[in-house]
């Protein structure tokens, strides 16, 4: 059968099945969702369908399921709102193609009593009442007037439109406040206003006019009183050319917001039958009154004493008219036609008698809005779309579709979803059920707080008032669509674009499979394979939670041998792979680690460096690594690194701030506190000292290592340390830490120093840090732990020796039993088979250092630091310059004084020599040209004291002739100058920009490290979650074809596959990354960094600035109301933007000074373009 023959046998089977012989044809004046919804009832009736639409809806769905559709005038004639408000122009488009009736739909036209007229003048059958029956019910204060001389109540208003704010402010005097005010024409929300005691009452009246008539073409407007808490139900009603009313019960709309209704409810839940009763008289008595003819809709309030007042009829097919189908049976529109064709209520089986209710229905009307952003609508790409369905769902949609268009000139309505159920409770439950069903990505929806809302517990009751959404904060804590895969997507595709960003990383990752987790063999017998299911119950920490610090001290001191920390999860890799060894690997091994050092003291896993570097280059949360590895490993104590004073900055902080961050640190999971300074400043230790007492840990107060103490003269000799370690002791201390972070405590050096420290303090543990820099690490080992050392610090083999830790297995196998360790050697190496694979895993973070380096004795350069710097140097183009460097590191070490070299401080001392290098300067060169000489930050910080008092001072007058005019001197604690930070005010703040889920974590992240965090969170709401994105997927790109399995939360796995990846588009610089996600395709546009093309952007505003003002939606500058220099207020307005038919005032977050306007009217601007930048007055807050 051909083509013709199929296209030509639908127009029979329609025409075979007719049943409007002389109504065949009729055209939708509308678009979106209810033209679709007509069609659908006009194909049952065998009729032609005809759709219009703008040049900006030309890809719209209304048009594709239209037989026929016509564009409104050319391209550029009308604007996008303006073009449906055409009479002629569609008129002339009905009558060219023989259309034989029109239905106007809801908004635009509907209510339009001209074109009714005009449709019939031109002898097309017109959907709706009649013109001269529009114009008497049509406008509100016609409508009232119908109401009063039917003995109808109503609530006290205004006796007719009125034009000015002098005739507005009259009406609030005689009858006071609140009142609303009302465009006398259309509906939808637009053009009305509540005004309250206090607000300006001339500008909402000016507002409102002029929303309406942009809108509707008419700015008169009427004000009447307002009802505080009243109930807003409606009537619908039918209504034949012969006289004939009903009505098919009502509907309660109550749940509104900017007087839009958001949820609809049939019927109504709490009304007093007595009430119901009542207002369906009133509605039928005001339909028959008016000679209605044709569907409308009775609108009443009921106040808080059930008394009842009517407020309008709409003369028009309402949004919400699905409801009342649901629950009556009956096709409104199948029926609003049919009578317009001539149709009796009686022919139609529609009688009063007959029309019953069955169950209830509940209607959502999903917009692109943000309820977090006071339901700005949000406009871009549809980039998934998934809906709901199944046993009692229905959807009413218009662009709701993966590739639609959503603009800022129209409605923001996406979908309507209606539910039904034999009681209220089923029908709101399939609600919430549909709801979760639905995927849209690409712009913000109102999902979230419809799930807030439907369960909230005065929408279950039904006791729902017009202002509950403004009157209940509480909706908007919402449980928000977390979209993780298109966010993962947007990462996996910039990384295929433009690369890794990950700093530091050269190359990809030799690993290509996945790492394999060992099996752990029994010690005892090696047949028996240990299951690691579940952790070990085996372990110190139980005995430290259960007994206390000082108990638990005193249970190491007593053990038999000497324990072992196992350092791999933060210095091993911090030393040998930059601190990017992510969490995903870490809690892969966590359960296997469990059982293998269930003997050990504890595991060093948190805080120094990686704090940080997981924000700021891993894109991940700190705090939740540490509480997810506690989960996995209950039963070894934690350790972290805690910089004094400085927390885990790099600088001072307020005492508070240390304390806050320490009980955090503890309430999250770290048992034990390694306490250091960087210089030994005893004033900074005492602060992290007393802070991990305050909070409950076990203190490790640790004196650094610096240099070899045999060499005569050296500064840092053994009394030096035993009379620092003195003043340690009687700060109070559970744990004494000896932290050799150069790898220079040579075996004779430890001997000497452990046996003094244990013949003094006999009862005290002694727990000693190095790293293996020369390759004698397992030889010093063995010499503290013969000389009395009860705990020495080891990482796995893999992740052993050189700038790291020695090895563990080394120095098991060195004592060869003579001590014991409790840590059974087959077990550790068993656990390094998987860090084997790590290495090869982030081999694109190596140092590839060849071997040791015995000239640590000389140079000095901390273990944590040799492998960054070797880094720095060759980023600042040193890295042919390294021995240079070296030697300069021992010139500039003595050039501040011989300090200790520790994170931060050895910053400084690397900095310097870098410099030196850089600018061809000797140590003399430095002494001569002090005062004429930039120095690096970090130089002038500790010249100025913020990192302390180095042992015997500053040497001077170098000190002098750097920082002079530059810095101050400080003297003392730099801590002592600080204010304390306000803690609540910082949260409070990080709420306001970052939302509810911020916890006391967050703030202790931000107080030490504020522009990183605020990075990471930035990061994060681009990409989501990245933890959970396998290490190789996270740092390499997807080959083609490849598939990629991530698991998102237990259960639930995203099975990712790239695609293919377009050419570059010219005109915007961009690429299309295309990815099977669970077997859909999904597509996502990056921009492609390395292209060179001129694109013309607006500025973006920075979202958590607040003196950066951004469009907080796309739209059309109507009024710009400041200009550069302008003092303004906190709430002062500013612009005032037009969108999707509504006007938004945009106000000053903050007091100050106008420094920048970047908007003109009439500009288009997007969401987040910047508008006006404020300098803040000293002490403003957002």
């Amino acid at each position: 059968m051909s083509t013709v023959e199929d296209h030509s046998s639908l127009h029979k089977l329609r025409k075979d099945s007719e049943i409007l012989s002389n109504a065949n044809k009729i055209l939708v004046a509308n678009r979106g969702e209810i033209p679709i919804r007509i069609f659908r009832s006009a194909h049952e009736l065998s009729m032609h369908t005809v759709a219009i639409y703008s040049h900006e809806d030309r890809l719209s769905m209304h048009r594709l399921k239209a037989d026929e559709a016509y564009p409104i005038g050319k391209k550029g004639e009308f604007s996008p709102v303006q073009a449906y408000l055409q009479i002629d122009e569609i008129i002339k488009i009905a009558k060219e193609h023989q259309v034989s009736m029109i239905h106007p739909g809801y908004g635009f036209l509907s209510e339009n009593s001209e074109f009714a007229r005009k449709v019939e003048e031109a002898g097309i059958i017109w959907v709706g009442p009649s013109n001269t029956v529009i114009d008497s019910v049509g406008d509100k204060v016609s409508a009232r007037n119908l109401a009063i001389r039917n003995n109808v109540p109503v609530v006290p208003g205004t006796d007719g439109p009125i034009e000015t704010v002098e005739e507005a402010e009259d009406f609030v005097k005689k009858y006071g406040f609140p009142v609303i005010i009302k465009a006398a024409f259309g509906g939808g929300g637009r053009g009305m206003r509540v005004v309250r005691e206090g607000d300006d009452i001339g500008d909402a009246f000016q507002r409102a006019s002029s929303e309406a008539k942009s809108a509707f073409g008419n700015g008169t407007c009427f004000i009447e009183r307002f009802l505080d808490k009243p109930k807003h139900i409606e009537v619908q009603l039918l209504a034949d050319n012969y006289g004939n009313t009903i009505h098919l019960f009502e509907r309660d709309c109550s749940v509104q917001r900017r007087h839009q209704k958001v949820v609809e409810i049939a019927p109504a839940k709490t009304l007093p039958i007595e009430v119901r009763d009542a207002i369906l008289k009133d509605a039928v008595t005001l339909a028959k009154s008016a000679n209605y003819r044709n569907a409308g809709t009775a609108e009443f309030l009921v106040d808080n004493q059930n008394r009842h007042y009517f407020i309008e009829i709409n003369p028009r097919i309402q949004v919400e008219h699905t409801i009342t189908e649901e629950i009556t049976g009956v096709d409104i529109v199948a029926a609003q036609i049919q009578i317009a064709a001539g149709a009796s209520l009686e022919q139609l089986g529609l009688l009063q008698e007959k029309i019953t209710t069955r169950g209830f229905a509940i209607q959502c009307r999903i917009t692109t809005e943000d309820p977090s952003k006071n339901f700005q609508p949000d406009t871009g790409k549809i980039e998934v779309y998934r809906s709901a369905g199944g046993n009692g769902v229905r959807l009413d949609g218009g662009n709701g579709f993966a590739g639609a268009v959503i603009s800022p000139h129209y409605d923001s309505m996406l979908v309507k979803c209606s539910t039904s159920g034999s009681n209220y409770e089923i029908a709101r439950r399939k609600m919430i059920r549909a709801l979760v069903e639905f995927r849209i990505r690409g712009v913000k929806t109102n999902i979230p707080f419809l799930l807030a809302l439907l369960t909230h517990p005065v929408f279950i009751s039904g006791d729902c008032w017009t202002t509950f959404i403004d009157d209940t904060p509480s909706l908007f804590e919402m449980v928000s669509s977390k979209n993780r895969a298109q966010k993962l997507l947007a990462y996996l595709g910039d990384l295929c674009v433009n690369g890794s960003s990950i700093k530091g990383q050269i190359g990809f990752p030799k690993l290509k499979k996945d790492a394999e987790i060992p099996h752990l063999h029994d010690p005892r017998d090696s047949s028996k394979i240990i299951d690691v299911s579940k952790p070990s119950t085996v372990g110190l920490r139980s005995y430290l939670l259960k007994y206390g610090p000082e108990e638990f001290a005193k249970k190491i001191r007593e053990f038999d041998g000497c324990m072992i920390m196992d350092t791999t999860w933060r210095d091993a890799h911090q030393s040998l792979l930059a601190t990017r060894v992510r969490t995903i690997d870490l809690l892969n091994i966590a359960p296997t680690t469990s059982h293998a050092l269930e003997n050990a003291f504890a595991l060093e896993c948190w805080g120094g460096a990686t704090f940080d570097v997981a924000m700021r280059f891993l894109y991940e949360d700190p705090w939740e690594r540490l509480r997810q590895m506690r989960k996995l490993v209950p039963n070894i104590p934690f350790q972290m690194l805690l910089r004094g004073a400085n927390g885990v900055a790099y600088s001072s902080l307020p005492d508070n701030a240390i304390d806050h961050f320490v009980k955090q640190a503890k309430d999250n999971g770290v048992d034990i506190f390694r306490v250091f300074d960087a210089l030994n400043d005893l004033d900074q230790l005492k602060v992290g000292i007393d802070a991990v007492r305050k909070a409950g840990g076990v203190i490790e107060s640790t004196i650094c290592y610096s240099g070899d103490m045999l060499i005569p003269g050296k500064k840092y000799n053994l009394e030096y340390y035993l009379n620092t370690i003195d003043k340690i002791v009687s700060m109070g201390t559970h744990i004494l830490g000896i932290k050799d972070m150069a790898g220079t405590l040579k075996p004779k050096a430890a001997k000497i120093l452990i046996s003094s420290i244990r013949s003094k303090y006999p009862n005290l543990p002694i727990h000693v840090h190095t790293h293996d820099s020369a390759g004698t690490g397992v030889s010093t080992y063995v010499a503290c732990a013969l000389s009395g050392a009860d705990i020495v610090d080891c990482a796995v083999n893999s992740m052993s020796g050189l700038t790291s830790q020695p090895s563990l297995s080394a120095f098991i196998n060195a004592l060869d039993g003579d001590i014991n360790t409790g840590i059974p050697e087959s077990s550790a190496r068993e656990l390094d088979s998987y860090w084997a694979e790590m290495r090869l895993l982030y081999s694109c973070f190596g140092a590839d250092l060849k071997g040791p380096d015995p000239e640590v004795y000389k140079h000095e350069i901390p273990g944590g630091q040799l492998t960054n710097l070797i880094f720095q140097a060759q980023q600042v183009g040193l890295g042919e310059q390294w021995e240079e460097t070296k030697n300069a590191y021992e010139d500039a070490n003595m050039l501040l004084g011989d300090i200790v070299k520790v994170t931060p401080t050895s910053k400084v001392v690397g900095d310097l020599a870098q410099f030196m290098v850089s600018n061809k300067l000797s140590k003399e060169d430095i002494e001569n040209l002090a005062n004429e000489l930039d120095f690096p930050d970090s130089v002038l910080d500790f010249f100025e004291g913020l990192m302390g008092t180095p042992y015997g001072g500053f040497p001077e007058p170098l000190r002098t002739n750097i920082i002079k005019g530059k810095r101050r001197k400080l003297i003392g604690r730099p801590g002592l100058e600080l204010e304390p930070f306000n803690l609540e005010e910082i949260k409070e703040d990080l709420v306001a920009r970052f939302g509810s889920t911020i916890t006391e974590a967050d703030v202790a992240s931000y107080n030490m490290y504020p522009k990183v965090y605020e990075a990471y969170r930035k990061n994060y709401e681009q990409y989501g979650d990245l933890s959970v994105l396998p290490t190789r997927s996270f740092l390499a790109p997807p080959e083609i074809g490849e598939e990629i399995s991530v698991e998102i939360e237990k259960g639930k796995v995203l099975i990712i596959k790239l695609l293919a990846i377009s050419d570059l588009s010219l005109s915007n610089g961009t690429r299309e990354v295309y990815f099977e996600l669970n077997g859909e395709m999904r597509k996502v546009t990056i921009e492609d960094k390395k292209a060179a093309i001129e694109t013309v952007t607006r500025a973006k505003a920075d979202a958590h600035n607040p003196s950066e003002v951004g469009a907080p939606m796309a739209g059309v500058v109507v009024e710009v109301r400041v200009k550069h220099g302008v003092e303004v207020k906190k709430g002062d307005p500013l612009a005032v933007l037009s969108a999707m038919k509504m006007e938004m005032v945009i106000s000053a977050p903050v007091s100050g000074k106008v420094d920048l306007v970047l908007a003109n009217e009439g500009d288009s601007v997007d969401m987040g373009d910047l508008m006006v930048k404020i300098v803040r007055d000293e002490g403003s807050t957002a």
